[in-house]
């Protein structure tokens, strides 16, 4: 039999089916949770592969012309029933269930639905519409790949995540996600030490301490966020930071965090960013170490952007990021994230690229950003674990980026002894559902190519262009290749591919001086607002990180030219 999730109801709204009953908003945006004024009929469905014609796993969506959502069961298999909607987006929930690979049914009034069916990124949506009057309707939905990233020796995860273990089999295959980090220790107050990792009935791990859903799917059961919203009970945001990977608990409260990132270390454990908006997230990375910062993070959604305002005074003039009569738009907090982590990498900080989107929590499916890993030898989790850290990965909200550097993956560090052999030849494809509108080649934060993208029609009906060019240069530099989908209503839908870095001896990466100028502002205002609030060890690590941006302030650059011929 399915189960259903309990939610909180402080944030979100309740939808039920129990033989057609759904919630719908009453004027003034309240809602309530009504009876169908007729008998309901039953819709019976099947979701196969187009090419082996097997039962599919797969997310659901059914709504009415009213705008009402309903939710789908299952009578042999499960379904996992999702909604989550911000207060202040009550027009924009994300409502759907995720199937397992068997039929599922629903019980509906007669009238006019929509229904959309989704598998993960690398097949096409199936959109259907159709009217229920008085006799029962059967269907089977045909999905039809547009890619196969795993015959490429590409597999995804999910380095963010708020769902329950018991369900992450269901959602995970739904999503065909493969790596699924869940947050199983959450700390949101100074006071608060983590709490000891409680994993559930699917606690069958193997020696590695991962649970196998199947041979290319597995959950990382022990992961801690600290997200601090309040300073010993009293409400105070200072950001977060997930640690990834763990063998055993944490013990220790949050700040200082330099205590925590060793204990961290000794366990093998790794540090991910979640957001970069933060004056807390410009300490870490220099205090820390940390290896992952999330291109897509829990702000990116299939739904409505909802963050316009949030974080907005963070947002520095010099980036010009883009904003409308709301604030932020949806591509001006992307490229706020995007213009961050490039000044921190010419900083020095060779974070890897990574995606999570907190489902769960937030209005969004699981692996809607995703991170894609090369393992060409196949999948094994250390194997997704140590290529991630690696660097050999590209994050995604829609396109794929099949790519090499040199004949070698993303992430490699090339260490030419001549500057003349400092060039990189960048050879694969940007493929994608909708044709792309745009492939940039990223170096040292700025664009240094736009590539008009050629958009040719393969047989599964994906949009291919192919990518071969060089990059002629004579001193050190990191490159990364992005691409964006057109979208008929102008989301954005990116991929990027983790840097590759060339050092030549000699010469160095120089930051911005306008970029070192904000994360120095930025954490001086913050110790002025925290001083009294936490101990001096815990601002210290502020102070710590002024002064290692200072440090680069000596050979910093006013340019958009980011590199210097001398070795400071």
């Amino acid at each position: 039999m399915s189960r259903f999730l309990s939610f909180d109801r402080q944030l979100f709204l309740v939808s039920l089916l129990v033989l057609g009953i759904t919630v719908t908003a009453e004027e003034g945006g309240a809602s309530k949770v009504v009876a169908p004024a007729a008998p309901t009929v039953r819709l019976e469905l099947d979701v196969v592969d187009a090419a082996s014609h097997r039962p599919l796993a797969c997310r659901v969506h059914l709504r009415n012309d009213r705008g009402d959502w309903f939710h789908v069961d299952s009578a042999d298999g499960q379904a996992i029933a999702y909604r989550r909607q911000m207060p202040h987006l009550p027009s924009s929930p994300e409502v759907h269930t995720t199937v397992s690979a068997a039929s599922f049914f629903a019980e509906l009034p007669p009238g006019s639905y929509q229904l959309r069916v989704e598998r993960g990124k690398e097949y096409h949506p199936a959109h259907v519409e159709f009217q229920v009057s008085d006799e029962p309707l059967c269907q089977t939905i045909t999905l039809r790949r547009w890619i196969d990233m795993a015959d490429r020796g590409w597999y995804s995860g999910d380095t963010h995540v708020h769902r329950d273990i018991d369900e992450l089999p269901n959602v995970m295959l739904a999503e065909d996600l493969n790596v699924a980090f869940p947050i199983t220790s959450w700390v949101r107050d100074t006071a608060d030490q983590p709490s000891p990792f409680a994993l559930g009935p699917l606690n069958r791990h193997n020696a590695s301490g991962t649970i196998e859903v199947d041979a290319t799917h597995v959950i990382v059961p022990r992961n801690t966020e600290y997200e601090i919203f309040a300073v010993n009970g009293r409400p105070r945001t200072l950001g977060a930071v997930l640690i990834l990977n763990q063998t055993s608990g944490l013990d220790l409260s949050a700040p200082p965090l330099v205590p925590i990132a060793e204990q961290a270390r000794s366990q093998g454990a790794l540090l991910d960013l979640d957001k970069h908006s933060w004056p807390w997230s410009l300490m870490i990375v220099p205090t820390m170490g940390i290896d992952f910062f999330e291109l897509s993070n829990n702000h990116v959604w299939q739904t409505e952007f909802g963050f316009h305002q949030w974080t907005i005074d963070a947002v520095p003039p010099y980036m010009r990021v883009q904003r409308d009569e709301r604030g932020l738009t949806e591509w001006g907090w992307i490229d706020f994230g995007l213009q961050t982590y490039y000044e921190l990498l010419n900083c020095g900080f060779r974070m890897r690229v990574t995606a999570g989107t907190a489902s769960g929590v937030h209005p969004v499916q699981l692996g809607f950003g995703r991170v894609y890993v090369r393992l060409p030898n196949g999948f094994s989790h250390q194997d997704w674990v140590n290529g991630l850290n690696a660097g050999q990965s590209f994050v995604t909200t829609g396109p794929m980026l099949d790519l090499r550097f040199n004949d070698r993956d993303a992430g490699e560090h090339f260490q030419p002894t001549n500057p003349t052999d400092a060039s990189v030849r960048i050879q694969g494809s940007a493929i994608s559902r909708r044709p792309l509108k745009l492939i940039e080649v990223i170096v040292n934060g700025n664009v240094e190519r736009a590539i008009h993208p050629d958009n040719r029609r393969s047989d599964s009906g994906a949009y291919v262009s192919e990518i071969d060019l060089e990059l002629a240069k004579e001193h050190s530099y990191w490159a990364a290749v992005r691409c964006f989908e057109e979208h008929p209503t102008d989301r954005v839908r990116f991929a990027h591919t983790n840097p590759v870095f060339v050092d030549v001896p000699g010469s160095h990466i120089r930051p911005r001086k306008e970029a070192l100028g904000y994360f120095i502002s930025q954490l001086e205002n913050e110790i002025a607002d925290l001083e009294g609030l936490i101990d001096e060890s815990s601002i210290d690590e502020y102070r710590q990180a002024i002064e290692h941006y200072r440090e680069l302030q000596h050979f910093g650059t006013l340019e958009n030219d980011t590199t210097d011929e001398a070795t400071p």
